[in-house]
């Protein structure tokens, strides 16, 4: 990798970061709108509470004692050098959107997970040996060659919780469980020695991570809280370190209550795309990429300090599903950013696809300058200029 393109590389992490951090307290809403309590119903600590609701397409959150309740188990992954920050959010937010298939957001309220503990996912992302028999990674054959040691195929695995409410209590509803396999697994044949690559296929990987999900099926119903529930659980496949995107879903089970085995599997066709695209290689669709084109055109005429115009896309099949474009700028004047994002906001109702869901993140080495989005259906972008006092 050339070092302009791990400069890219960074900068489009941090504001990616940046720009998703709106993203959850937008799902929570105003906590006045949405209430109740469980024990308490006078307004104290004791009671439990929902986050509010700002569009019916987001699921509200669970307050307890007055906290946030997180999960028990949150962030647990196998070591990887270097990883990809993108696969994080990726696999978090593409759960949610495939528990949406299952568990309606109008019907059921969203809880961090809290039946798997930290050990208890650390024991089962380990490899499977005599002091961890639970270890759903393959026991190592000894060997360091690329091509001949079990790889490390499963590289998280995250649960989320779904409520339902009845006379102002909440009870579990359901559970989806999330399981990242790799594309490449990087391993070290010394400690601080050279970092070495296994390339895993998309179906190898596929294949054991849906035997995987039977013995994690079956684990999970042996649990007094977890025996009579639905239990959907969905198989991602990881981006590799360098890529500009994250990973995507393959496929998801919906698994009805006291099930122990898998029956059947749900195909996903999602997949994520880096504008501009690279020599070599299409999109799914050649208008949405001569749209990019066109507005990143536009914009870099408009002013020549820009380091760069970039976009992630997601596609389900052939059709578009959203857009994140990221802009760098060299420039600090506040006035330039103001008019800058005015021009923005032309521009983008112009020339980029319509229909979908985009926003648009303007930095610098500053930090975020503005933001601009547009939700699905709309054709105005609203703004934000980051201003200071």
């Amino acid at each position: 990798m050339t070092f302009r393109r791990k400069q890219v590389v960074k900068r489009l992490r941090t504001f990616i970061a940046l720009a998703a951090v709106p993203l959850f307290l937008a799902a929570c809403g105003n906590l006045g709108s949405s209430s109740m309590s469980s024990g308490s119903g006078n307004g104290k600590t004791g009671g439990t509470q929902l986050t509010g609701q700002a569009t019916d397409g987001d699921y509200e959150g669970v307050i307890k004692s007055g906290h946030y309740q997180t999960s028990k188990s949150r962030g647990v992954t196998n070591s990887q050098d270097s990883g990809n920050t993108y696969n994080l959010k990726s696999f978090e937010n593409g759960m949610l959107n495939v528990s949406k298939k299952v568990f309606s957001t109008k019907k059921y309220v969203f809880q961090e997970g809290q039946y798997l503990s930290t050990s208890t996912v650390q024991d089962w992302l380990d490899r499977k040996s005599k002091s961890n028999p639970d270890g759903l990674n393959p026991t190592s054959n000894g060997s360091t060659s690329p091509t001949k040691r079990n790889p490390v195929y499963i590289q998280a695995l995250e649960e989320q919780d779904y409520m339902t409410q009845k006379d102002n209590k909440l009870s579990l509803g359901g559970v989806t469980i999330g399981i990242a396999v790799n594309s490449v697994d990087y391993y070290k044949k010394t400690q601080y020695g050279a970092t070495f690559e296994t390339k895993i296929s998309k179906a190898d990987g596929e294949a054991y991570a849906k035997k995987a999900a039977n013995t994690v099926l079956q684990r999970l119903r042996k649990k007094s809280a977890l025996k009579n529930v639905p239990i959907v659980i969905a198989v991602y496949r990881q981006a590799s370190n360098d890529s500009l995107v994250g990973g995507t879903f393959m496929a998801y089970s919906n698994n009805k209550a006291g099930t122990t085995s898998i029956k059947n599997w749900t195909a996903l066709d999602d997949r994520n795309y880096v504008f501009p695209i690279e020599s070599g290689s299409s999109s799914p669709n050649s208008n949405d990429e001569s749209s990019f084109k066109n507005f990143k055109s536009q914009v870099e005429n408009f002013f020549p300090n820009l380091s760069g115009v970039t976009a992630q896309a997601r596609y389900n099949g052939k059709n578009l599903q959203g857009m994140h474009v990221n802009i760098t700028v060299q420039f600090y004047s506040q006035t330039e950013i103001i008019n800058f994002t005015q021009y923005l906001q032309t521009a983008a109702q112009k020339y980029l696809p319509s229909g979908v869901p985009i926003d648009i993140t303007v930095s610098s080495t500053d930090g975020v300058q503005s933001f601009l989005s547009r939700s699905t259906g709309e054709k105005k972008f609203t703004s934000h200029v980051f201003n200071s006092y």
